[in-house]
C-alpha cells in the first residue's frame, strides 16, 4: 500500500511516527521512567497532517475553523497522564460523576505503598541479529485509517494516496482520538468529508 503514497503522504507517516516518539519521550520524563514506545495513533496522524500547511487537506480543515494549536491542546488533555495514571480528561469525567480519584489513589498507596499505580518498566527488548523486533508501529485504529485511505482513493479512482485521502480515512474511521478532537472542536465529520471530496473533484 505504501508504494501508492505520494511524497507528502509518506512524509505525513514519518511525521506521525515522530509525534508518537516525542509523546513517549515527554511522558517518560514526566513520570520518571525509562522511555518506552508508543504506537502511532489517529491523533498522531492528525497532528502530522496539520504540519503540512499547504496541503489540500489542511486548507479544507482551515475552512471549517480548525487550528493546529487548538487540536494539539485537545489531544494533550486526552493523553496527558496525571499522578493517578489516567489522562486528564478521564480524571475530569470521573470527577463529574462524583468519583474522587485522588482519594482512591491515596487509599491504594496507603495499602500497597507509594507509586503502586506507576507503570512497570518493561524489560529490555531482545535483539535478533542486526534488527530489533519492535512489534506493531501503528495502533489498530491508525491502521484502519490507512486502510480506509486506500479505499477512499480507489473510490475516487485515484492511483495515488495523498494526505487528503488520509484525512478522508480518518474522518470515515470516526472513532479514534483524531476524529474525537475534531468533533470536540465543532467539526461536522460528514460535512468535512464532503468538502474534501468536492475539493478533490475541483482539483482534478
Amino acid at each position: 500500500m505504501f508504494e501508492r503514497f505520494t511524497d507528502r503522504a509518506r512524509t505525513l507517516v514519518r511525521q506521525a511516527r515522530d509525534e508518537a516518539r516525542v509523546e513517549a519521550r515527554v511522558e517518560a520524563r514526566v513520570e520518571g521512567r525509562v522511555e518506552g514506545r508508543r504506537p502511532v495513533g489517529t491523533e498522531h496522524l492528525l497532528l502530522a497532517l496539520l504540519a503540512d500547511g499547504d496541503s489540500l487537506a489542511v486548507r479544507v480543515l482551515r475552512d471549517v475553523g480548525v487550528t493546529g494549536d487548538d487540536l494539539r491542546e485537545r489531544i494533550r488533555r486526552h493523553t496527558e497522564t496525571s499522578s493517578t495514571g489516567l489522562a486528564e480528561a478521564d480524571a475530569a469525567a470521573l470527577h463529574e460523576i462524583g468519583i474522587d480519584l485522588a482519594a482512591i489513589v491515596a487509599r491504594i498507596e496507603e495499602s500497597f505503598g507509594p507509586d503502586a499505580l506507576r507503570e512497570a518498566v518493561p524489560p529490555p527488548r531482545r535483539r535478533w541479529g542486526r534488527h530489533q523486533w519492535t512489534g506493531g508501529v501503528f495502533s489498530p485504529r491508525a491502521k484502519k485509517v490507512l486502510e480506509l485511505s486506500l479505499r477512499e482513493a480507489m473510490g475516487l479512482r485515484h492511483r495515488h494516496i495523498g494526505t487528503e485521502h488520509i484525512l478522508l480515512g480518518l474522518l470515515r474511521e470516526g472513532g479514534g482520538l483524531g476524529a474525537l478532537v475534531l468533533a470536540e472542536a465543532g467539526v461536522d465529520l460528514d460535512d468535512t468529508r464532503r468538502r474534501v471530496q468536492a475539493a478533490l473533484r475541483t482539483a482534478a
